[in-house]
């Protein structure tokens, strides 16, 4: 698997941010490593202090609930950076990262991590502004679900994810990477069976349809006004 084909980085991902001179600068820390579907990058409170960067293939972000489930937090593409808490405090992991399919990424380790950042302040403040854009991803996601019902997060969620993750080659808008209900479902902070439920819903609607891990839109306009609901 290589990289992004012709340079089209997501503009929201740190290699998208950065002008051709500083991205070549990030692009050539380190070295590259290659992981397999369903491997762990990065494991939930292990010691280590690297980053990688996202080249090709995508990553899903889970960490244990007090309860022991494994709650999906976030997903990241290519282009985007991961591991970069413990690559600037040098802190135990506080997520596990693990890969969706086949994956291309670049391992940096921290001591060339924070001397790139200190050497070049272009990259320094891309860094800065998707750390910030996590964090604020994060916060409007627990205000955006405030006093919303199950439907309403299930149809803003699914939304977010399939504007945000597209499937190449649609139409028809296919949520990408594959996900489960159980995931789905602590993507919107409800039970497995208030989202099976809402999902239902939705595919009597024909909104959507769905097959094993697959969610696919049939009417991103009618997702789109439930989504805009209160409950």
């Amino acid at each position: 698997m290589g990289g992004v084909p012709n340079g089209r980085w997501p503009q929201t991902s740190l290699v998208g941010r950065l002008g051709p001179d500083d991205r070549a600068v990030v692009l050539g820390l380190g070295g590259r490593v290659r992981h397999r579907a369903g491997e762990a990058l990065i494991r939930e409170g292990e010691d280590s202090d690297f980053v990688l960067i996202l080249l090709g293939g995508m990553v899903k972000v889970s960490a244990r609930a007090q309860d022991g489930r494994e709650a999906l937090l976030a997903v990241r593409i290519a282009g985007d950076l991961i591991g970069e808490f413990a690559g600037i405090d040098g802190r135990p992991r506080s997520a596990r990262i693990t890969a969706c399919g086949s994956l291309l990424a670049q391992r940096v380790g921290r001591a060339p991590f924070l001397a790139c950042l200190q050497a070049n302040p272009g990259i320094a403040i891309a860094v800065n502004e998707v750390v910030v854009a996590k964090m604020r991803a994060a916060t409007g996601r627990i205000v955006d679900f405030a006093g919303c019902d199950v439907l309403t997060r299930l149809a803003r969620m699914l939304r977010y994810l399939v504007l945000t993750y597209p499937r190449p080659g649609g139409p028809p808008a296919v949520i990408n990477p594959p996900l489960s209900q159980a995931e789905l479902a602590t993507l919107v902070g409800a039970s497995d069976s208030a989202v099976g439920k809402s999902l239902r819903t939705l595919r009597e609607r024909e909104i959507i349809s769905t097959r094993y891990r697959t969610v696919t839109i049939r009417d991103l306009t009618a997702l789109a006004q439930i989504a805009s609901e209160r409950a």
